[in-house]
């Protein structure tokens, strides 16, 4: 509510009906005091009223006097000269920055899990090495794949090189045969030619032998040399495949030590690792800035403590706890007006209950002058309850 509605809002009407409810009224008439249970019942109801109206009042006047307390402390607080004043100002303006250097910390949504924190620092002072093994466990891993591809691909293409030469063999063993057959055919052609028809057929034997050499010998020249290169093939996939287990046994050690080291570092890999000790390094640092900013707040706190108990404030502990309030001069105001019209209700309702009870005395007094008979039973009565109540 804005200081101008207080100063000018129109005074809320009491209901009728609520201003009965708020009177208390005692009616004898339809008591028959010579009756002991209507008698004791009546007294009874009056010292009840007196001892509920007395609690409230005990409660009300505790929280009057703190309210009062604190409209002192505002006067003081007002009242201070211009040098202490400004030192207080001073005090009171460190503590909202740093309370809003805090509030900012606390309230920033990428904070690193305190179980992320803390496991990185147990391992603050491994894991640059850590960093270092796994970066160079991961490109060992991707030499070692580059090799195993390479060696997979020469590998096939040696596969592929023996299967050529494999039909190749073929192919000549075939094609001896197919010249052996031609010259057996032609021998027999000749033979015909010269015992059937008596013909000369030296050169055609010749001709035929000769070819017939030539042709085999090459084919074996061939075959030979296709057989020794796939020797020489064979060889090269049985040592390929020597060194590709070399090969699979050191990717498989260092995929061990790379799964082993990531284990231990609670990560996926090492770009994954650094960025968590970056994110880890900005996090220590922001929890040592709020660690001092804590400590300063504490340190503040206890000066303005300090100071506003040296000016005689009663409840320092009100302004340390809202320092902005020291600082803004409507706040101050408003807080004064809020704390009048809390002394005023107050007021109204120890006003209330003080006459609740005095009228309640009033009424067990009046009833023994009008019994005096029933004087002794009546004080009593009361000096019990006192007693009860006290």
């Amino acid at each position: 509510m804005s200081l101008w509605s207080r100063l000018f809002k129109k005074k809320k009407q009491v209901p009728e009906e609520q201003q009965e409810w708020d009177s208390v009224v005692y009616i004898r008439d339809d008591v028959d005091f010579k009756d002991e249970a209507q008698r004791s019942r009546y007294i009874i109801s009056c010292l009840e009223q007196i001892a509920e109206a007395s609690r409230e009042v005990r409660l009300l006047t505790g929280e009057y006097n703190q309210v009062t307390s604190s409209l002192m402390d505002l006067d003081e607080v007002e009242q201070l000269p211009a040098g202490e004043r400004e030192e207080l100002d001073k005090t009171a303006q460190r503590l909202v920055t740093l309370e809003k250097e805090r509030t900012a910390f606390r309230e920033r949504k990428n904070h690193m899990p305190d179980g992320e924190y803390q496991e990185m620092k147990s391992r603050e002072d491994t894991v640059e090495e850590g960093i270092t093994k796994i970066k160079e466990a991961e490109e060992y891993a991707a030499l070692i794949k580059q090799d195993l591809q390479k060696l997979n691909a020469e590998r096939h293409a040696y596969a592929y090189r023996r299967e050529e030469l494999y039909g190749m063999l073929a192919n000549l063993k075939n094609l001896a045969v197919v010249f052996l057959t031609a010259l057996a055919v032609c021998i027999v052609m000749l033979l015909i030619l010269q015992f059937g028809f008596e013909m000369d057929t030296y050169l055609g034997y010749f001709l035929t032998v000769a070819a017939a050499a030539i042709a085999l010998t090459t084919v074996c020249i061939k075959y030979l040399d296709a057989d020794k290169e796939r020797k020489r093939v064979e060889n090269s996939i049985n040592r390929l495949i020597q060194l590709q287990n070399k090969v699979k046994i050191r990717y498989v050690n260092n995929t061990n030590l790379l799964d082993f080291l990531c284990a231990k570092y609670h990560t996926t890999g090492a770009d994954q690792l650094e960025k968590t000790w970056n994110r880890y390094q900005k996090e220590k640092e922001e929890r040592k800035q709020y660690a001092e900013a804590e400590a300063k707040i504490e340190f503040y706190q206890h000066r303005m403590i300090q100071q506003l108990t040296n000016f005689h404030i009663s409840d320092p502990y009100r302004f340390v706890s809202r320092p902005e309030s020291i600082l803004d001069k409507k706040e101050m105001v408003e807080n004064r007006h809020d704390l009048i019209e809390k002394r005023q209700a107050l007021r109204k309702q120890l006003e209330y209950n003080n006459n609740v009870a005095d009228t309640a005395r009033k009424e067990v007094l009046a009833i023994v002058d009008a019994y005096p008979a029933y004087a002794p039973e009546i004080m009593d009565m009361v000096d019990v309850y006192d007693k009860s109540e006290g």
